[in-house]
């Protein structure tokens, strides 16, 4: 089996830039969308777009998986026509999609007896890191898996974090956008404290980046999308509100009640009222001070 072709499942912003960034490696990258504009664009890139996953599977045992809810990937995996029913020997699967670690735990457990291995590998950077190659990649599953994904995992990120056991990295990585999510709403209404106290907004975020109160979101989101009014980053307001919702879920499976996580994850669902599902994230800021 020729270790340079990649499979992806799922040709959005996301699984494009990847495949865009693999085949600039001098991979072969094989690819299936339910788009016909995504397939399109994959194809002009150099993707060799197939019909499905059988097609898929008959050509490589390395599939990566860029898709939008954990349904999507047991469908991928699980489902009629899939993964599990056309897959070759000792298949690797990588899923860079955010979702729940149950359901990672019980598909890795599904596909070992037949083995195959499940990675679960998160990603941040957005879709400008899944085309440079620079995202960071929280990473859940066999250590022998981990090891084998190496090469790939190497080219498509700049930061590889191993988290242990199957369903850590989708856990890793719900902690994760909860934070952000977090630092999102502080970090406006701090800006709206500040500029109702006289201070310019870039000002305040120089100064609150050259102090203790700084963060990814005051380093990156605000200077690059949000106080430019440009609002393009290529995670919607949908994806981060599903993000939350898991994170929330994960605080009530664990017993836990942890106040200031659970106002945050009240504040972005009640976004959904003033916020549409295809408005960048960082318009979350609109309803925390920095409205129009």
């Amino acid at each position: 089996m020729a270790q340079n072709t990649v499979g992806i499942v799922g040709l959005g912003h996301m699984g494009a830039g990847m495949a865009q960034t693999l085949l600039r490696h001098g991979y072969t990258v094989l690819g299936i969308d339910v788009g016909a504009k995504q397939q399109h664009a994959a194809r002009a890139m150099g993707v060799h777009v197939v019909a499905d996953v059988a097609a898929l599977c008959r050509q490589t045992n390395v599939i990566l998986l860029s898709l939008p809810m954990a349904k999507h990937v047991q469908q991928v995996i699980a489902g009629s026509g899939g993964i599990t029913e056309h897959a070759q020997a000792q298949t690797l699967i990588i899923d860079t999609s955010t979702s729940e670690p149950e359901v990672t735990r019980s598909l890795a457990t599904l596909l070992a007896p037949a083995g195959h291995q499940l990675l679960d590998c998160p990603v941040s950077g957005g879709p400008a890191g899944a085309v440079a190659g620079s995202m960071v990649m929280l990473v859940g599953g066999e250590e022998t898996a981990f090891k084998r994904a190496g090469p790939y995992l190497e080219v498509l990120s700049s930061k590889v974090v191993y988290m242990g056991a199957s369903g850590n990295g989708h856990a890793a990585k719900l902690v994760n956008n909860l934070l952000c999510a977090a630092h999102l709403v502080t970090t406006a209404e701090a800006v709206a404290l500040g500029t109702k106290a006289g201070l310019n907004a870039q000002d305040l975020i120089a100064g609150l980046n050259a102090g203790s109160g700084r963060s990814a979101v005051s380093e990156v989101n605000f200077p690059r999308w949000i106080l430019n009014d440009a609002f393009d980053s290529g995670f919607t307001m949908q994806l981060m509100r599903k993000d939350v919702g898991l994170a929330q879920n994960l605080m009530h499976d664990m017993g836990l009640h942890l106040a200031m996580s659970e106002q945050v994850a009240q504040i972005w669902a009640a976004s959904e009222d003033n916020l549409s599902d295809d408005n960048d994230f960082n318009y979350i800021v609109k309803s925390c001070g920095l409205g129009d």
